[in-house]
């Protein structure tokens, strides 16, 4: 697979985005299906792998450091702090926190590097900016974290072009994540010149909005009770039934170009720019193949200029996100 420049590494460009092998979408991922997720990444030659404390309460971490540590020379290992599991009565798991405070954000990346099986961890991010703690403490307490070898490089996800240059000011910033494909264009408006400003990468999560440039979810009834998309507006009965009906002009020019509309979505993205890295996630082997192709493909300007035509921030129907989980974000609203 092509190569492209994550901070200070150079990865694959299409990486693997670990939520979804325990945590977030549809039914509970066995543990075994998992695994078969990442060894078939690995094998596929995806050489960015990115997980988070969060995701499955540590489970995701867990199980990239079971499968992949005795391979840990080949691949860059991304995670993140900040966002992490709040514990009540008996250390019972009981929901998340966004905590910035230095002392939190020590303790994490130590626990983090146990479920990984890793001396060091090469990309580690604030998951959330903690509104109550000034971006500079929290990103100081990271670059400390470089200084005592416990992480390479520092980076953010989530937050606006004003904080990213906050922020770097305070130490160098190697990569900003935030959610951008067709139906979610936010990054547009400030943070992708910003980045490119500081020479900082952008990665893409949620390239394939969240499944729904797969064109496999026709239903929003039959998400599982658990899936997070029930509380996202834009997957709202009404919002969905009219953002579905961007789909059959989408899915003529993917039988156009010869490729999948999941495949469709990833080349477009990668067509934005060679510093914008997609890190699709996925829990089946085969889309993980899928995928992995999606970085052969080569878009026309005509079919470039038709995909931005027909799925942008006014043809799509609802927010990104609730007003709760908007509050907890630090990036530029549409206008």
């Amino acid at each position: 697979m092509q190569q492209r420049k994550l901070g200070p590494f150079s990865v694959s460009a299409l990486g693997l985005g670990c939520m979804n092998i325990c945590h977030a979408y549809g039914a509970p991922v066995s543990a075994e299906q998992g695994q078969r997720v990442l060894r078939a990444a690995l094998d596929a030659g995806v050489t960015h792998f990115d997980t988070a404390a969060l995701y499955g309460f540590g489970v995701s971490e867990s199980m990239v450091g079971e499968v992949l540590a005795p391979y840990r020379q080949q691949f860059t290992l991304a995670s993140k702090c900040g966002l992490t599991v709040e514990e009540g009565e008996g250390r019972v798991k009981s929901g998340r926190v966004i905590d910035g405070r230095p002392e939190s954000l020590r303790a994490t990346c130590e626990g983090s590097l146990k479920r990984l099986k890793t001396d060091v961890i090469d990309l580690y991010y604030l998951h959330r900016w903690d509104k109550n703690v000034p971006i500079e403490e929290s990103v100081g307490a990271l670059g400390d974290l470089v200084r005592a070898g416990k992480i390479r490089a520092v980076g953010l996800s989530e937050v606006s072009a004003t904080t990213l240059r906050k922020a770097h000011a305070e130490y160098p910033i190697a990569a900003l994540q935030t959610e951008y494909s067709l139906w979610t264009r936010n990054p547009e408006i400030a943070v992708l010149d910003a980045c490119r400003e500081l020479g900082v990468s952008f990665v893409a999560f949620s390239p394939v909005a969240r499944g729904f440039l797969c064109d496999t979810l026709h239903d929003v009834a039959t998400l599982h009770e658990k899936d997070i998309r029930r509380g996202m507006p834009r997957f709202y009965p009404d919002n969905y039934a009219k953002n579905l009906a961007l789909i059959p002009s989408y899915k003529a020019i993917a039988a156009e170009v010869g490729c999948t509309p999941a495949q469709l979505a990833l080349a477009w993205l990668l067509h934005q720019g060679e510093d914008i890295l997609p890190i699709p996630g996925t829990s089946s082997e085969a889309h993980v193949r899928e995928n992995v192709a999606a970085a052969e493909i080569v878009l026309s300007k005509d079919v470039l200029k038709r995909l931005n035509a027909l799925i942008n921030q006014q043809t799509v129907s609802g927010n990104r996100y609730n007003e709760q989980s908007a509050r907890e974000v630090d990036t530029e609203p549409l206008p």
